[in-house]
């Protein structure tokens, strides 16, 4: 064990600096306990330094002793931020958080007060609206590919997914950190929102009024806000009448839908601003 003074081993299952990183395989009970506790989850030290680039603070670490020597930027900025570093063996930490922690450490960190909708597509040209995806794996899926590909800014509806759930951020690969979001409330009113500030709202849907991606794309609108529906239904019939225009994917083999997090990679990649000339992200 190291003797460096900024790290705490701990060896007691109950022991109560641990609370934060307890059952992290329960998504009932995270997916409630997390935002009501002002926290998430960072899983690997990868995606903790994205979070600490970001300006996200910590509450403390969590990490096996062999990950010490390759941390010493995380236990810098979780001393500079008078947040624990807690050292445990790895028996231990599977017994605390229900599975085998093999990407060096965990952090539990501050949740940041979600920002309106108006902040956050401030000067944005693509924005992505995400309609009850409930499945994590998907919208982590999704804010990566916004983050690869040019779209500015995520909204999540009220029952969409928490983007900041573990899985979510561990398959985002911590851009759900870079690319600004926030929950668009009441739904569907938003899409009146974001018509009032400039978007045209488009459906990645299949509907007899949809047009082809490739003709859509040719002439895409100057502020765009996609829809992405929930995984098996889709968009709710309702927000798709309600949209200003329908988009489909054309597809080949008698295939007529993929994926939502492929159909979104997809759709921002035709319609990428500047034909994907890469630009700086607007304030946030």
């Amino acid at each position: 064990m190291s003797d460096d003074p900024r790290v705490t081993r701990v060896e007691d299952l109950d022991d109560p600096r641990l609370r934060d990183y307890t059952s992290l395989t329960d998504v009932r009970l995270r997916t409630v306990r997390e935002p009501t506790e002002g926290l998430f989850m960072a899983e690997s030290t990868q995606v903790i330094r994205r979070a600490l680039r970001a300006g996200h603070r910590l509450r403390s670490v969590l990490v096996a002793p062999r990950w010490l020597p390759e941390i010493d930027d995380v236990l810098a900025a979780a001393a500079a931020q008078a947040a624990p570093v807690l050292v445990a063996e790895e028996a231990l930490l599977e017994a605390i958080t229900g599975f085998h922690l093999h990407r060096g450490a965990l952090a539990s960190v501050h949740r940041p007060a979600l920002r309106p909708v108006a902040d956050v597509v401030a000067g944005a040209r693509r924005v992505a609206v995400l309609e009850d995806v409930v499945d994590h794996t998907n919208v982590g899926a999704v804010f990566r590919g916004a983050a690869a590909l040019g779209v500015d800014a995520v909204l999540v509806t009220p029952r969409c997914a928490d983007p900041l759930y573990r899985r979510s951020v561990r398959v985002s690969m911590g851009t759900v950190f870079q690319v600004p979001w926030t929950r668009v409330e009441p739904w569907p009113g938003g899409l009146e929102v974001l018509r009032r500030l400039g978007f045209t709202t488009a459906a990645l849907a299949l509907d007899e009024r949809a047009e082809d991606l490739d003709a859509f794309a040719g002439a895409a609108p100057e502020r765009l806000a996609w829809l992405l529906g929930t995984e098996g239904d889709g968009l709710r019939p309702a927000t798709v009448a309600a949209v200003d225009r329908v988009v489909r994917i054309p597809m080949a083999g008698g295939v007529d839908s993929l994926n939502v997090a492929a159909a979104a990679a997809v759709a921002f990649w035709a319609t990428r601003p500047d034909g994907g000339v890469r630009r700086p992200r607007p304030a946030t």
